[in-house]
């Protein structure tokens, strides 16, 4: 028994076994989702501490509730932290999650009805930059763009031709599933040309930017929005940056525009990550993160398989399955049997429908994190081709066969790269 899990296994057994359960699994597969991660130990202390007795509504110095001594001063480390790994003018470290986060920049800019633009869900943008289904497509008109047909990439005389013609208010910047580098200055150029406030959603790439292996948008978008999850790796909360000049209108936003108190030990862990991030060893992480990913790319080319845009230069892949004969959904699923955990995911211009869409996602900051190189990402693209290979063939006993071989040959790998945070 794990001793962190002793009181809960005698309070609660059944989540107490899920959460060993889920422990295990963390473990024992090969965890490819690019928005997820391992973090530290002191992260998860930290988020499993009392704090979470606290309510904190306000901010430092300006608290709507008394016994504010040590959360004021935790909550003023991790916003230093945060402008001093950035490079950033103000920082707000309340955002719940991303989506909220995005939303307050709505709130504290926007009235209902004005034009907001970003890149369309299924090229590779988010819900919350427009998409038709999101609060921000809903209450905000929103005109969306893409990426070419050809090159899989952002085309900006398209872009800017678009600002030009719906002159909108907030240009989004970022996405979920973009698998190169982003042009900040680009956009920033086509944001002053229409008098638009830039916005960098960098949830994804934070850590990559902090570690010096991706450009900042600071100096370019006015506003930057991230999760301090994912390659930050931290816990699952989010932060605001912004310059002097709209920093009292995000704060406003945050609280009370959306939420009411913070949740301090989520605050006190993002301060955890943050330091951790400052530390010399995380660029060497943020450099690896990439050269896997490259690794894994290459070799997933070479294999044949069809990757949108043709490769990557951060943590990401996407990669369109037409060519294979299978579809993304199955595949994903064959490959978590496999012990290779990834998500299905539309791609650009993607016929099929969302939730059964063409492609798989794939990352490497998890298993970075475990200290993983090159020579397992040539492994990893080896197992993935024979998992999608047995299952294009279509025989069940074939694919169980090979799902349960690999699965086996998963756990011997990850024996050798213990989880970090994980007693397993």
């Amino acid at each position: 028994m794990n001793p962190h899990l002793a009181t809960l296994s005698s309070v609660d057994p059944d989540i107490a076994e899920l959460v060993r359960s889920e422990e295990r699994r963390q473990s024992e597969k090969i965890r490819l989702i690019p928005s997820e991660n391992y973090v530290s130990r002191a992260v998860l202390e930290a988020t499993g501490t009392v704090l979470t007795n606290k309510y904190s509504e306000g901010y430092p110095g300006r608290r709507y509730y008394e016994g504010q001594q040590f959360i004021d001063q935790i909550e003023t480390i991790a916003v230093e932290r945060a402008k001093q790994l950035f490079g950033v003018d103000h920082a707000n470290v309340q955002p719940y999650s991303g989506s909220p986060a995005n939303l307050a920049i709505y709130l504290a800019l926007l009235s209902p009805g004005d034009t907001v633009m970003g890149m369309a869900l299924p090229m590779g943008g988010h819900l919350t930059h427009g998409w038709s289904v999101s609060a921000t497509g809903i209450w905000f008109r929103s005109v969306q763009y893409g990426v070419r047909r050809d090159t899989g990439r952002i085309d900006f005389d398209e872009v800017r031709d678009l600002a030009r013609k719906e002159r909108p208010k907030l240009i989004f910047a970022g996405g979920t599933a973009i698998p190169r580098i982003i042009d900040f200055a680009a956009f920033a150029e086509i944001a002053r040309e229409v008098d638009a406030v830039l916005v960098a959603d960098i949830a994804h790439i934070a850590g990559l930017v902090a570690g010096g292996v991706h450009p900042t948008p600071v100096g370019h978008a006015e506003i930057i929005s991230t999760t301090t999850h994912k390659t930050l790796r931290g816990p699952r909360g989010a932060m605001l940056m912004c310059d002097a000049k709209h920093a009292k209108a995000l704060d406003k936003a945050v609280f009370p525009g959306l939420q009411g108190g913070p949740h301090n030990h989520t605050t006190a862990a993002i301060a955890v990550a943050l330091r951790e991030a400052m530390q010399p060893e995380f660029r060497e992480y943020a450099r690896q993160i990439v050269a896997n990913a490259a690794a894994l790319a290459d070799e997933l080319l070479a294999r044949g398989f069809d990757l949108v845009s043709g490769g990557t230069d951060n943590h990401l892949i996407l990669v369109d399955l037409t060519s294979k004969g299978v579809a993304g959904k199955p595949a994903a699923k064959a490959l978590d049997r496999a012990g290779l955990e990834v998500n299905y995911n539309t791609v650009p211009y993607d016929p099929r429908k969302p939730f059964d869409p063409s492609g798989i996602r794939l990352g490497t900051p998890a298993v970075t994190t475990r200290g993983m190189g090159p020579a397992e990402m040539r492994q990893i693209a080896a197992w993935i081709d024979e998992v999608v290979s047995a299952l294009a063939k279509g025989d069940e006993d074939t694919c169980a066969a090979t799902e349960q071989r690999i699965a086996g040959e998963v756990r011997e790998l990850t024996s050798r790269f213990p989880a970090p945070g994980i007693d397993a």
